[in-house]
């Protein structure tokens, strides 16, 4: 029997932002996942605090400076979040091609950002406000491995088999 490596399977974050939840879309955006053999290994809903915020975007302020930080930290602040883990293989690609572009307008359609999202860079950056675009997903396999381990503790995520995998693996 081949191993989860072997297979390429492999974990990644998914955070329905604030805006995702407030609009009731957690459910719809959920189903895209499982609908591609994407499986929930963890999940939970949180606030976010400064402290939080600070860990998960290390590296944005340095990447698009203090002002793109601090409306996305402040955004992600402003009502609860889901973050859940999904397994898969090549789960990470999976997941930002199920997503889309990070601005809606340039999101293809049948994406997330293209079907759900409608705010563009332009108009953030007119109104001074965050890219309201629903959904972070990590990036790459590393970015993936950090997120998994500061939003989840080893307890908190769980092996099992879906009726799928018994058919795909």
């Amino acid at each position: 029997m081949a191993t989860s490596a072997e297979l390429g399977i492999e974990r990644t974050l998914v955070l329905l932002k604030p805006d995702a939840v407030g609009r009731g879309l957690s459910g719809r955006i959920t189903a895209r996942f499982e609908d591609a053999l994407l499986k929930i290994v963890g999940v939970k809903m949180k606030l976010i605090d400064a402290d939080l915020a600070r860990k998960h975007y290390f590296d944005l302020e340095e990447r698009r400076g203090t002002e793109v930080f601090n409306t996305t930290a402040s955004f992600m602040q402003t009502g609860p979040v889901i973050a859940f883990v999904l397994e898969g293989v090549g789960a990470v690609a999976k997941v930002r091609q199920i997503v889309g572009s990070t601005f809606s307008n340039e999101a293809t359609p049948g994406t997330i950002r293209g079907d759900f999202a409608h705010q563009t860079k332009a108009s953030a950056n007119v109104s001074g406000k965050a890219i309201i675009n629903l959904i972070h997903a990590s990036a790459n396999s590393e970015e993936a491995k950090y997120e998994v381990e500061l939003w989840f503790s080893d307890d908190e995520l769980f092996t099992y088999e879906t009726a799928a995998e018994k058919f795909a693996y």
